[in-house]
C-alpha cells in the first residue's frame, strides 16, 4: 500500500484552491457518507477499501490539469474514478487525498462517418455510444460486459475485454487517439483519427491498460466497424464441464469460423444465475453450458455458421444445442452470463472475483485444475467466462461452514495456486479486470522483477512524485 505519510493532508485551503478550480458545488469535502461511495470499486472485501479526503468534479481538460498541478505542488495523491465498476481496486484511493470523479465529462465531441471514428469524453457510458450510431450502421466493437453502467474511461484504463473479444478484440484495438493530462498537469495529445501510425514509440499502446497511474484520458477516438444485419445465439447443453470446455479449442480450430463469442457457464454458474433471475432454462439437465454468438453480413452466411457450430458441439457431446435468432430469446440467455457476478454478490460478500486466462487449448487443463483446487481446500469455485478467447472467470467463494477467520486465511493460498496454475499453463493473473492493489502483491509471480521494474521506471520518468494514483499495479 501506498504510505499515506508520504502525501500531505487536504486543508480547508486546499479544497477553496480546488473550489475556485471546478466551483464550491463540485467539491465534496467533510461529507463522510458521500465520500464513502467513493471509497471502494465493485471488490466486495472492506480491506481493500479507503476513503478519500475530497472528491472533486471537473468538466474539462483544463480543469484537470489545474487539480494534477496543484496535488503536486501540494505533494497530495489523486486518484482518477470513472463509474467504480472495477474488479481490482484500482479506482480505491488508498493514500486518501483526492478522488478525481469523470462523470461531467460525458460529452461525444465528435461522430465522424467519413472516417468511421468517434471521439467522446471519458465519463460517456459505453452502451451510449452504440446507441448514437446503430442508425448510421455502426457500431463500436470494444464490448465490456457490464456495458450499461461502465465509462469509456474507465474500459480504456483497464484494455477491457469481453464477450466479443473472440471476433472482434478488446479495447485497445479501437483506440486511435487520447487527449491525456499527464500526472505533472501537462494536456497532451497522442495519436488521431488514424489507422496506421508508426511515429515514435507507441504511447497509446502504453496508455490503455495503464490502470489510471499515467494520465487522464479527456478525449479519447475510437475507430467503428460495420454494424452486422445478422445475429444469432446458441446455448449448447453438456453432461459434464469437461466436455463443453473441450468443444471450444476444437471449435475455434476445426471449424474454419471465427464466433462473436463462445462464453462457458458451468452448472453452479447458471444455477446461480437462474435463480437470482427467475429464470427457467433447464440448467438441471446440464453440467455446464456454451453460450455461442456468430454474426455477419448476411443471414444464409450466419444460419451456414451457426448449424456448423451447432454440429461440432453435438458431435462433442452436446445433448441439446437452442437457437436463439430473435432479440428476446438472445437477451434471456445472455443476462443469465452477464448476471452471474451479481447472483454471487448476493450469496455471500466473503467470495474473491478472479479473470485468469491462458492459452485457448488450455482452457481444459484450467478447468480440471480450478476444481482440483476447490476440492483440496473446500472451497467453492464456479466457473464461467470468456471461453473463446482463454478467458476464464472465477468466484473463490466461502464454505458457508467456516468461521471468517479461516476464510481469510484459506483464500490467499488458494489464489496463489490458482495464479500458479495459470502460470504452468501459459498464462497470466488477470485477462481483463487489472492488477490495480488487488492482485498486486501475486505480480511477481508471472512477471520477472526486471519487467517490473522497466515498468517503474515508465512510471517514475511521467509521475516523478508518484501523484496519480498510487498504490496500484506494483510499489513505485
Amino acid at each position: 500500500m501506498a504510505s499515506i505519510d508520504r502525501y500531505n493532508p487536504v486543508t480547508s485551503e486546499i479544497v477553496a484552491e480546488l473550489s475556485g478550480i471546478v466551483g464550491e458545488k463540485y467539491v465534496i469535502f467533510g461529507d463522510a457518507e458521500k465520500l464513502q461511495a467513493w471509497s471502494h470499486d465493485e471488490v466486495a472485501e472492506e480491506r481493500y477499501a479507503h476513503m478519500p479526503e475530497v472528491a472533486v468534479r471537473p468538466a474539462t481538460a483544463d480543469e484537470i490539469a489545474a487539480i494534477m498541478q496543484l496535488a503536486n505542488r501540494e505533494m497530495i495523491a489523486v486518484t482518477p474514478r470513472g463509474a467504480g465498476s472495477g474488479l481490482s481496486g484500482g479506482a480505491v484511493p488508498l493514500a486518501g487525498g483526492i478522488v478525481l470523479l469523470t462523470g461531467r465529462m460525458n460529452k461525444v465531441v465528435e461522430i465522424d462517418l467519413a472516417n468511421m471514428m468517434i471521439t467522446v469524453e471519458p465519463g460517456v457510458v459505453t452502451n451510449e455510444i452504440n446507441d448514437l450510431i446503430r442508425d448510421d450502421g455502426l457500431f463500436y466493437a470494444g464490448y465490456p460486459m457490464s456495458l450499461e453502467t461502465c465509462y469509456i474511461g474507465g474500459n480504456v484504463a483497464e484494455n477491457a475485454g469481453g464477450g466479443k473479444a473472440v471476433k472482434y478484440g478488446v479495447t485497445g484495438r479501437y483506440v486511435t487517439g487520447l487527449e491525456v493530462v499527464t500526472p505533472t498537469g501537462e494536456i497532451v495529445q497522442l495519436g488521431g483519427k488514424l489507422v496506421k501510425d508508426v511515429t515514435g514509440y507507441n504511447l497509446i499502446g502504453l496508455m490503455v491498460g495503464s490502470e489510471g497511474t499515467l494520465g487522464i484520458f479527456t478525449k479519447i477516438t475510437l475507430k467503428l466497424m460495420p454494424l452486422p444485419t445478422a445475429n444469432v445465439d446458441l446455448l449448447c447443453l453438456f453432461e459434464s464441464a469437461e466436455q463443453a470446455i473441450g468443444a471450444v479449442p476444437k471449435i475455434m480450430t476445426g471449424s474454419g469460423i471465427i464466433p462473436t463469442a463462445i462464453e462457458f457457464m458451468d452448472r453452479s454458474a447458471v444455477r446461480a444465475s437462474c435463480e437470482y433471475l427467475n429464470e427457467t432454462i433447464p440448467y438441471e439437465r446440464a453440467g455446464a453450458m456454451l453460450l455461442i454468438t456468430v454474426d455477419g453480413s448476411g443471414a444464409e452466411q450466419v444460419e451456414r455458421e451457426y448449424e456448423a457450430i451447432g454440429e461440432m458441439c453435438l458431435e462433442a457431446g452436446a445433448i441439446e444445442v437452442y437457437v436463439a435468432d430473435n432479440f428476446t430469446t438472445s437477451e434471456r440467455i445472455w443476462k443469465v452470463r452477464r448476471n452471474i457476478g451479481e447472483a454471487y454478490g448476493i450469496v455471500t460478500r466473503y467470495q474473491s472475483s478472479e479473470d485468469l486466462v491462458v492459452p485457448i487449448s488450455e482452457i481444459p487443463a484450467l478447468v480440471t485444475g480450478m476444481g482440483r483446487i476447490a476440492d483440496k481446500y473446500g472451497v467453492q469455485i464456479p466457473c464461467y467466462g470468456h471461453a473463446g478467447d482463454g478467458n476464464m472467470h472465477t468466484r473463490v467463494v466461502m464454505n458457508p461452514d467456516w468461521p471468517v477467520e479461516k476464510w481469510e486465511k484459506t483464500l490467499p493460498v488458494v489464489l496463489k495456486e490458482l495464479y500458479e496454475l495459470a502460470k504452468s499453463l501459459g498464462g497470466t493473473i488477470s485477462g481483463e479486470h487489472g492488477i490495480g492493489h488487488k492482485r498486486k502483491k501475486y505480480l511477481p509471480l508471472v512477471m520477472a522483477e526486471p519487467v517490473i521494474d522497466v515498468m517503474r521506471a515508465i512510471k517514475k520518468a511521467w509521475d516523478p512524485n508518484n501523484i496519480l494514483n498510487p498504490g496500484k499495479i506494483f510499489d513505485v
